[in-house]
C-alpha cells in the first residue's frame, strides 16, 4: 500500500514538473510534438530509475560510511553523466533502432535537473532502496505524463489561430500554468 501511495503522490500530487518545477527546460523544449515527447519520456524513465538506484547505493555504501556527504552533488552529477554515456554505448551496440529513436534525447538527459533532483530527494526523504526505486520510476512516469499532455495541447494549439504575440513561449507558459493548476486538484488525494 505504501508503494501505491508513493506512486500516486509522485505522478499526480507532487508532479516533478508541475509542482516542483524541475525539468522545465525539456518540458518546454521537447513538448512540441507527441512523438518527441514520448521518446523523451521513455528515455527519462529509463535513466531516472537506473541513476536513482546507483546514486542511492553510492550514497549509502560509499559517501555515508566515509563521511563524504559533502561530495554528494558532484558525485551524483558524475554518476548520472557516466550512466547516460554507458546507456548510449550499450544501446548503440545492442539495439541500433532503439538508439536511433532515443539517441537524440539521451545527451539532453545528462543536463536534466529532474534526474539530479530526484537522486537528492530520495536521500533527503530517507527512503530505502525499494521506495527509492518506486519513487524514481513514478516521478519519471509523472514527468512523461506532463510532457505528453503538454505536447498534445501544443499540437492542438498549433492548428488554431492565436494572436501573433502569444505564439511560441508565451502560450506554452500559459498552458504550463493551467496544467499546474489542474494537477493541484489532486492535492487532497495523498
Amino acid at each position: 500500500m505504501e508503494y501505491l501511495l508513493i506512486f500516486i503522490a509522485a505522478v499526480f500530487v507532487n508532479n516533478i514538473v508541475l509542482t516542483q518545477f524541475l525539468g522545465i527546460c525539456p518540458f518546454l523544449g521537447v513538448s512540441k510534438k507527441i512523438e518527441t515527447a514520448v521518446g523523451m519520456g521513455a528515455a527519462v524513465t529509463f535513466v531516472l530509475t537506473i541513476s536513482t538506484i546507483v546514486t542511492f547505493l553510492v550514497q549509502k555504501y560509499v559517501l555515508d560510511p566515509f563521511n563524504m556527504g559533502y561530495l554528494q552533488t558532484i558525485a551524483f552529477i558524475l554518476i548520472i553523466a557516466a550512466l547516460v554515456q554507458m546507456v548510449e554505448i550499450v544501446l548503440k551496440k545492442v539495439s541500433p533502432s532503439l538508439f536511433q529513436a532515443l539517441g537524440v534525447y539521451l545527451p539532453l538527459i545528462t543536463t536534466n535537473c529532474c534526474i539530479l533532483g530526484v537522486a537528492i530527494l530520495v536521500i533527503q526523504k530517507k527512503y530505502n532502496l525499494m521506495e527509492s526505486t518506486v519513487f524514481a520510476f513514478s516521478t519519471a512516469i509523472g514527468f512523461a505524463l506532463a510532457l505528453i499532455i503538454m505536447a498534445g495541447i501544443r499540437e492542438q494549439i498549433a492548428m488554431t489561430n492565436i494572436p501573433k504575440g502569444m505564439k511560441g513561449t508565451p502560450i506554452a507558459l500559459i498552458i504550463a500554468g493551467l496544467l499546474a493548476m489542474a494537477f493541484m486538484g489532486f492535492s487532497g488525494i495523498v
